[in-house]
């Protein structure tokens, strides 16, 4: 895999960045929505499942009256390829604090049929507006500096490229990239500070990228291949203040072929900001 974008000279401002401009769609008629998957945040030839969330996000929150996340639960249906798409969406319930919807991505086959390769239901409301009030007992990863930390450079265990991994600053926490050189710990882990390439600091978009961004767990338990996602839920819980991010996953159960990985997102300013739960599949050799 490529070694990971470093830090650039000039920061791109949310709103003024290659992510937003690869994740904005364009309103055709009420509840419809036209937009060009990028090349750009593929694996292999699969369009990243983090980078299609945010996608059907902004959608969302074009739709729904309020503006950020909160919880998205999406259910992958058929790998996304990169060109056009249109996006469905509904409003199923407003209310005063939250409202709730769905959506669902589609893309034609060889013979101009529609093919939904992604659904999503989701409830948004206001970051803003949450009470300050926090007691936890969460803590955040224990990640080396910066500085000490890897790009995912080395064999990959998939062949082909990783476009997404160049539209990233991605630096792994060294204890969890074993895989990278044929010696897996074992255990299903994976620890990296993360950004945006361009330095765009981040929102709650960005933070459904971020969850689905790592390496998966897979590699350092000793598998290799492609690790789709069958289903994905996230929640947005604040956010992010300024500078990179530190993103954790563990993955404690692998049965029948699928796995799940627990991501915690962490800001600048040791805040957890977001949490995932996926269900994936891994072909066991």
């Amino acid at each position: 895999m490529p070694e990971a974008a470093s830090a650039p000279a000039t920061r791109a401002l949310i709103g003024d960045s290659e992510f937003d401009r690869d994740t904005e769609v364009v309103r055709r008629a009420p509840g419809v929505y036209d937009i060009d998957l990028s090349a750009g945040w593929t694996i292999i030839s699969a369009v990243n499942g983090g980078y299609l969330l945010a996608v059907l996000g902004r959608a969302l929150a074009d739709t729904l009256p309020h503006p950020d996340p909160f919880t998205v639960s999406a259910h992958y249906l058929t790998a996304s390829q990169p060109g056009p798409a249109v996006i469905r969406t509904e409003t199923v319930r407003t209310g005063r604090t939250l409202s709730t919807g769905q959506a669902s991505l589609f893309q034609y086959d060889a013979d101009g049929n529609e093919v939904e390769r992604i659904r999503v239901l989701a409830s948004y409301g206001d970051l803003a507006a949450l009470p300050d009030d926090v007691r936890t007992t969460a803590v955040p990863p224990a990640i080396p500096p910066l500085e000490r930390c890897l790009g995912p450079a080395g064999p990959a265990p998939v062949d082909g490229s990783s476009a997404i991994t160049e539209r990233l600053m991605l630096k792994l926490d060294p204890a969890t990239v074993g895989w990278a050189v044929g010696a897996p710990s074992g255990k299903g882990e994976m620890r990296a500070w993360f950004g945006l390439a361009d330095g765009r600091d981040a929102d709650p978009f960005s933070l459904l990228l971020a969850v689905d961004a790592l390496p998966p767990t897979a590699f350092e338990i000793g598998l290799t291949g492609w690790v789709p996602t069958v289903e994905l839920t996230v929640h947005v819980r604040h956010r992010p203040a300024p500078g990179p991010l530190r993103v954790s996953i563990t993955t404690r159960n692998l049965a029948g072929g699928f796995l799940e990985e627990d991501a915690e997102v962490w800001d600048s300013e040791d805040r957890l900001v977001a949490q995932s739960r996926q269900l994936a599949r891994v072909r066991l050799g």
